[in-house]
Formats: C-alpha cells, sequence, structure tokens
C-alpha cells in the first residue's frame, strides 16, 4: 500500500505556479505537463487523468509514490495511493445464532401398581359335590368347578390346594381314604379344565378338623366338605 508525506506550504506554493504558468519544474516537484485536480493528487496533462508518482525523493515525499497536490487531505485517499487511509467498510452482519428450542420433556409414565399376590380359599358342601359315601362328582359339583377354572384364569397361578373333608361317621382310617379320593376327584377334574397338574396338590384330613359339632345331622352335614384353596397373583385395578 503506497503512502506518501504531504508537501509543505512552501512545496505547495511551487507546484501550483508550475502548474498556472506551465513552467519547467525543478527538482521536488511535477513536470510541465502535470496539473493539480480535484482529487488531490498531482496528474499527469492531456486529460489522461493518471495520477503521478514522485520521480525525486526527498524528505517529504519518497520516490516512488503517488504525488499529493497543495490541497490534499485524507478525505482524497485512493486505491493505489494511500489505501490504509480509505475508511474501510463496515464488516457484514453476523447473522444471529438461533438455538433451536429445547424438546418438551417426556410425559412421566404413569405408575402401574404391580400384581398382586392374593390367596382364595372356597368351600363347598361335600353332599353338593358327590353323593353320600362316593367320590365320583355329581353335575353341580361340576358346575361348581367350572365356574372356580374360569376365575382361576385371571391369576398368574403358583398353587391350588384341595382338601377334603368328612364327618365323624365311621372309623378314622375309612373316612381319611374317603376325603382324600374326594380331593382327587376335584384335582382330576380342573386338570380336564386346563389347569396344570403340577399345580394342583391334594389333601385327605378324614374327620380330624370338624367345624360343627358332629352330634347333629345339621353339624355332620357342615363337616362334609372340600375346601379349595388358589394362591396366585393377580393385578387388582
Amino acid at each position: 500500500m503506497k503512502n506518501s508525506v504531504k508537501l509543505g506550504a512552501l512545496s505547495a506554493t511551487v507546484l501550483l505556479a508550475a502548474c498556472a504558468t506551465g513552467g519547467t519544474g525543478t527538482v521536488g516537484a511535477p513536470t510541465p505537463q502535470a496539473r493539480a485536480d480535484q482529487s488531490g493528487y498531482v496528474v499527469g496533462g492531456q486529460g489522461d487523468n493518471i495520477v503521478l508518482t514522485n520521480p525525486y525523493s526527498d524528505a517529504n515525499n519518497p520516490a516512488g509514490l503517488c504525488w499529493r497536490g497543495a490541497f490534499w487531505d485524507p478525505s482524497n485517499a485512493q486505491k493505489g495511493c494511500d489505501e490504509d487511509l480509505i475508511p474501510k467498510p463496515p464488516p457484514p452482519p453476523v447473522a444471529p445464532v438461533v438455538v433451536p428450542p429445547a424438546p418438551a420433556p417426556a410425559p412421566a409414565p404413569v405408575p402401574v401398581a404391580p400384581p398382586k399376590v392374593v390367596s382364595e380359599k372356597v368351600t363347598y358342601a361335600a353332599d353338593a359335590f358327590f353323593d353320600f359315601d362316593k367320590a365320583t362328582l355329581k353335575p353341580e359339583g361340576k358346575a361348581k368347578l367350572d365356574e372356580l377354572a374360569a376365575k382361576i384364569k385371571d391369576f398368574t397361578l403358583e398353587v391350588v390346594i384341595a382338601v377334603g373333608h368328612t364327618d365323624s361317621v365311621g372309623s378314622d382310617a375309612y373316612n381319611q381314604k374317603l376325603s382324600l379320593r374326594r380331593a382327587e376327584s376335584v384335582k382330576a377334574y380342573l386338570v380336564s379344565k386346563g389347569i396344570e397338574a403340577n399345580r394342583v396338590y391334594t389333601e385327605g384330613k378324614g374327620k380330624k378338623q370338624p367345624l360343627a359339632d358332629n352330634k347333629t345331622a345339621d353339624g355332620r352335614a357342615k363337616n362334609r366338605r372340600v375346601e379349595i384353596e388358589v394362591v396366585g397373583t393377580r393385578t387388582v385395578k
């Protein structure tokens, strides 16, 4: 980038005199064809408007730089001469950084109640399930077990326990065997309805666990029973 030092007042007077009179130049002044123009620089004659460079060298105007006129000031700076004095255009505006909005938080999961371990126990009258002194299920007994099997389907089944009981009539050994045979009949029917055999346990208590007084007919009827307990998990809403 070219720079020069502004001519002093005396040099400016000589320059203007030379340009106005067409006289010969002196050392440190333009040639006779040169003239000062409105740009503030000395330009060549004959209308070519070529900015002249200083062919001489002195302390105020080094050789090879654009020749400034007497009325030059920094506002006249132009390319090729005083580029460092030309006002720089403002930098282009910086595009604002667009920050995308944060994603909406995911909705909190709805808590799901864990399955609840449940145990349900039902007791059926043996007389409704079996004829007297028999271990073969009657139609009424099968209908009750159908209801139970349908209910068990809502369970994650752990175990079904079938326990047979009798009244006090007869020997202990006989009643023990009768109560177990009736429990086994219940198991066989539940398995036929899709319950896994290894999930069903049977037991016979005979006459050892009466619920009522065996001295009365009503009490003995209550003691002749089959108890079925279902243990498993089920989602309770």
